[in-house]
């Protein structure tokens, strides 16, 4: 055999066991291998061996035989293993930091979060803790028996290339070289933009099953992604694909300017809808607090208590930050013609009045309206999704790669 179709085998071997990982993880029950062979055109001698690879490996198991009241034998359907593949999301956000383990079935194993106001931190004291929060976690998930993936490291900014954070303005960082950090080093996660962590979160069998997710979205749905917190962050989710842009940096959605006569931006531009929509913006509208106190999460928890309560500035602070972002997502949706909105983070905190609110805006400004019917959700992962996103980005690696991971034998299939 010639080392060129050795090579073609071996790479047939890794896209077809990629295939059937995402197969399993993009469905809503478990599957059998007939199932599974139907499900991606793959021969059932394929998949036999395919599957007995996975099954070896301790990727998948065999669940009890599915019920029949047909003859012949009933099918066995396999489900992925539990509490031993996993990612590890870490996270520095304006409002503390942390980490997550996920595994492959989209469970949380563990989980800290240090809770504090990050404005005007130092970043070298920060990765230090992170480090001394998460390493210790990483030692003992190596001597039980987990297989660590990957890890990503989502961030309140734009990062090149997965490892130099540009900027991050809410924080007061810029031109950070990621690999200065020792916990950087260590783990090599893949830098990323919270936002975009975020959203993928959001997108079912991404890295993990979703059998674990709420059945909101569809793996390959497309949607528009808004994370609210202190600023606005977005994402564009196309067929189940994050879009990220020619450089990384898309969907920069709290930049969008509503106008151009508005509030100055910590970008320097005017009236961006981070200044009418953020937290920050909302808090100081509201007259609870300013400066470096607005950004803090006690006040925004006044902000929503005073809104409940019908206080009327918090009530006019509302109505302009959803007017905001009605004006700012339908200019969005003009642009790319996705109908979905996912909205995250704090304004999810508000009732579904605020949110069918926003989406009746919407509707009647899109071009399209009728023909494009817009609909607006809360994010179905909102507890920490940056979190979890960055988890599932270390579990990709594996996705995407299983041969690096898993002992393959030579045997060829087709």
């Amino acid at each position: 055999m010639s080392r060129l179709t050795k090579i073609n085998q071996e790479n047939l071997r890794e896209h077809n066991l990629s295939v059937v990982l995402k197969t399993l993880l993009a469905s809503r029950t478990p599957l059998s291998r007939a199932q599974l062979a139907a499900s991606t055109g793959l021969t059932k001698a394929a998949m036999s061996l395919l599957s007995n690879i996975l099954i070896n490996s301790g990727v998948v198991r065999q669940l009890e035989p599915a019920p029949t009241s047909g003859y012949g034998r009933p099918a066995t359907p396999l489900g992925l293993m539990a509490d031993k593949w996993v990612g590890i999301g870490l996270q520095i956000n304006t409002d503390g930091f942390g980490f997550a383990v996920v595994d492959i079935t989209g469970h949380i194993l563990q989980t800290e979060w240090n809770s504090r106001s990050m404005v005007g931190t130092n970043p070298a004291d920060i990765f230090a803790e992170l480090g001394a929060m998460v390493l210790p976690t990483v030692a003992s998930l190596k001597k039980s028996g987990h297989v660590i993936c990957g890890s990503g490291l989502a961030l309140p900014g734009l990062v090149r290339g997965g490892s130099v954070l540009l900027s991050a303005r809410n924080l007061g960082w810029g031109h950070l070289n990621l690999a200065d950090f020792d916990v950087v080093r260590r783990l090599r996660p893949r830098g990323g933009n919270e936002a975009d962590f975020a959203a993928i979160a959001q997108i079912p069998g991404y890295a993990s099953s979703c059998q674990s997710m709420p059945n909101v979205l569809k793996p390959s749905d497309s949607f528009i992604y808004l994370s609210s917190d202190v600023g606005i962050g977005g994402a564009i989710v196309a067929d189940g694909q994050l879009t990220r842009g020619l450089h990384g940096y898309g969907g920069e959605i709290g930049h969008l300017s509503v106008s151009m006569t508005g509030p100055v931006c910590v970008c320097g531009r005017r009236g961006c809808l981070e200044t009418y929509a953020g937290r920050r913006a909302l808090v100081e509208n509201a007259g609870i607090a300013s400066h470096h106190q607005s950004a803090s999460k006690e006040n925004a928890h006044r902000l929503v208590g005073a809104w409940k309560a019908g206080e009327s500035k918090a009530r006019h602070a509302v109505d302009l930050g959803k007017r905001a972002l009605a004006s700012a997502l339908t200019s969005v949706v003009n642009t790319c013609d996705i109908d979905t909105i996912v909205l995250g983070g704090f304004w999810t905190q508000f009732d579904d009045q605020v949110l069918t609110s926003v989406q009746t805006m919407i509707q009647k400004s899109v071009i399209a309206d009728p023909e494009c019917t817009i609909t607006v959700l809360t994010s179905p992962v909102s507890n920490h999704a940056a979190l979890v996103g960055a988890a599932d980005v270390g579990l990709r690696v594996f996705i995407d790669h299983p041969s690096e991971f898993l002992h393959l034998g030579s045997v060829s299939e087709k």
